[in-house]
């Protein structure tokens, strides 16, 4: 990592030919309209977010996306809404469908 830089790979796009494959590419202003995508080791989108310039992005969400596609990844769990890390998972089966309301409360995540 470079001082004072970010922990992860980013790039830029002065040509617009990435934009253009992910569809945020503005042809007419010459510039891709804001876009973040999570990209698995497997080359997967797992998640992506579109933003015009008047609205600026949530890196706070952002690293707790990451985080929670990590520990997916890692221990076969599910996150769910509002997850931050530490608090509880679920784990995923038939036995949960239609019933997270009941393996989960809002509060797990939030307190």
């Amino acid at each position: 990592m470079v001082p004072g830089g970010v922990p992860f790979p980013m790039l830029s796009d002065g040509g617009g030919r990435i934009g253009a494959v992910y569809g945020i590419y503005d042809e007419a202003a010459g510039v891709d309209i804001r876009g973040r995508f999570l990209i698995n080791p497997d080359g997967i989108l797992l998640a992506m977010e579109v933003l015009t310039p008047e609205v600026g992005r949530n890196v706070a969400e952002l690293i707790r996306q990451v985080k929670a596609f990590q520990t997916v990844r890692k221990n076969g769990v599910v996150t769910p809404s509002g997850w931050q890390p530490g608090k509880p998972t679920l784990t995923p089966g038939p036995e949960l469908v239609g019933k997270v309301w009941e393996a989960w409360k809002p509060e797990m995540a939030f307190n």
